[in-house]
């Protein structure tokens, strides 16, 4: 392992190395162990004696992990992987459930979103300019390998929320106006808008909203916390529309 492979790995910590050479890392033999069967290129990887084989494996040892590991806690292996480039179809929210993030701006939150729609089946998430990148290591770790099936797109969310309204796609978006979601019909498809940890939706955004939804405390007029985490809401958000395609079939 070389000074300049270090620096390189390093350097991968911050945005704009990561798009300067293309490049994210991935951390854990078993995220790795995804990553070596998924569609995703993977250009090298350092890992402890044993854990992988083949031409593009560097074995170190403890000592030198520790000098590579972006993580608080060094990881047993580390692999630098090609940054994808997924087309973006704005048509997609016709036919599926997509999320739409507006300037959803804590890693944790964010990966644990991209979690998420992993499990609830929603294929592909459209991020606002200002939302974290879904490379950063905290993010990537915070999927739980779930970034190699999600596509994240980053795009100017008025004009394709715009656009969306135009063809009669539903927009929904989480309000404290909004209907009680669990005795309002949803539809399969469409796009279920998120907002900013402490600001919400942002009011260019929410224009574009056509149907507002409110999650209920319980018991409804309890006098409690003022709103819930982004990624705790879109998880009930995700599950009642699943529930209610699930009770449609």
């Amino acid at each position: 392992m070389t000074k300049a492979e270090i620096q390189l790995v390093r350097s991968l910590a911050d945005k704009r190395s990561r798009t300067e050479h293309g490049l994210f890392v991935a951390e854990g033999h078993k995220f790795i162990g995804e990553l070596c069967t998924s569609a995703l290129r993977v250009r090298k990887i350092f890992a402890l004696e044993g854990l992988f084989e083949g031409g593009e494996v560097e074995t170190v040892s403890s000592r030198e992990m520790e000098r590579l590991s972006l993580l608080k806690t060094p990881s047993d292996s580390l692999a630098l992987v090609e940054i994808p480039h997924h087309p973006f179809r704005p048509d997609t929210a016709q036919r599926e459930l997509v999320l739409a993030l507006d300037q959803v701006q804590n890693p944790g939150n964010l990966g644990t979103i991209i979690r998420l729609a992993d499990w609830f089946g929603i294929p592909e998430i459209v991020c606002s300019p200002t939302t974290a990148d879904c490379y950063n290591p905290k993010v990537v770790q915070a999927t739980m390998g779930a970034i190699l099936r999600v596509k994240v797109h980053y795009t100017a969310l008025e004009p394709y929320l715009a656009q969306a309204r135009e063809r009669n796609i539903p927009v929904y978006g989480t309000f404290l106006e909004g209907e009680n979601i669990y005795s309002t019909p949803l539809t399969p498809g469409g796009i279920v808008l998120m907002g900013n940890e402490g600001q919400g939706i942002a009011p260019a955004a929410a224009r574009h909203v056509s149907h507002k939804l409110f999650i209920p405390p319980y018991p409804a007029d309890r006098n409690g916390s003022e709103s819930l985490n982004v990624a705790i809401a879109t998880a009930v958000v995700c599950a009642e529309f699943r529930r209610q395609a699930s009770a449609k079939r």
